[in-house]
């Protein structure tokens, strides 16, 4: 996207901020970049959120959204050492930011390039596109962000079964309408972000508990961030995937929750959003 900014008598300039997208659509972005370099620097979330800056819950929602949507993680965690751990970017993290300050010069040039010639633009039009790049960057408030593959189709007659595919060993389950899976064009091998809400989640700790919901993802527990009435618990479901779920307190507790515990992130399949790119 771009910003329109004023130079005085020499007109309006556009300055870039770029978006990278995948097949997913948009996840990096400046102040993402900017995190990435800062954890290069530093080896630190907690260092890297101060520099950017960005809270530190802030920082790890974005780490996470960009793993989560990474084909390989940015971010990973490192255990023992001088001082005992912390976060490094990895080769793809590295190859990634690299490759991102080169395309936001090229894009720019081109900015720059286009202003030269914005003087046979009147500046009412300008206006108006800027507003309607605004409000196109649409963003979710969805915590939990999948990238998967629509691995599987099962229709009834009112509603469809989506089977998506996140990784080599897990699988989603999500069900939508006929209309929604008709106007997004599902098929086997249609590209989709599978978005659910973190207090959608529910944990659970017994593997011998039986549940309906046909989402379950077990995992480690990564993070736990106590707020002033109910906590959010981060799961690391391996190969640079993690989940987020809202609990109260007293089930923290309950169930023992606490970092390297081993618990399942369970969700109904109507609770999971679809969206595809375009």
């Amino acid at each position: 996207m771009s910003a329109l900014q004023t130079q005085g008598v020499s007109g309006p300039r556009l300055t870039g901020k770029l978006e990278v997208s995948t097949e997913m659509g948009a996840f990096l972005g400046d102040t993402r970049i900017r995190l990435l370099e800062a954890i290069a620097r530093h080896g630190s979330i907690s260092q890297a959120a101060k520099h950017v800056p960005l809270s530190y819950k802030a920082a790890w929602d974005a780490v996470d959204a960009m793993n989560n949507l990474s084909e390989a993680p940015l971010v990973a965690r490192t255990t023992g050492g001088k001082h005992g751990g912390g976060t490094v970017l990895t080769e793809q993290g590295q190859k990634v930011v690299a490759l991102y300050r080169a395309m936001e010069a090229e894009y720019q040039a081109a900015l720059d390039r286009l202003t030269a010639r914005w003087g046979e633009v009147e500046q009412g039009n300008v206006r108006g596109v800027q507003q309607l790049m605004r409000r196109m960057a649409m963003r979710t408030s969805a915590r939990n962000q999948f990238a998967c593959t629509v691995s599987g189709l099962r229709a009834g007659e009112v509603d469809y079964e989506v089977f998506l595919r996140l990784d080599g060993r897990q699988e989603l389950v999500a069900v939508i309408t006929r209309e929604s899976a008709e106007s997004l064009g599902m098929a086997i091998g249609t590209e989709v972000v599978a978005l659910i809400k973190a207090p959608a989640v529910l944990l659970l700790t017994d593997e011998r508990l039986r549940t309906s919901a046909r989402n379950q993802l077990w995992g480690t527990v990564s993070r736990v961030l106590d707020g002033p009435v109910n906590t959010e618990v981060t799961l690391d479901l391996g190969g640079g995937k993690s989940v987020t779920s809202v609990v109260t307190q007293e089930s923290v507790t309950a169930l023992g929750l606490s970092v390297g515990a081993r618990a399942c992130a369970v969700f109904k399949s109507s609770s999971v959003i679809l969206s595809v790119l375009g």
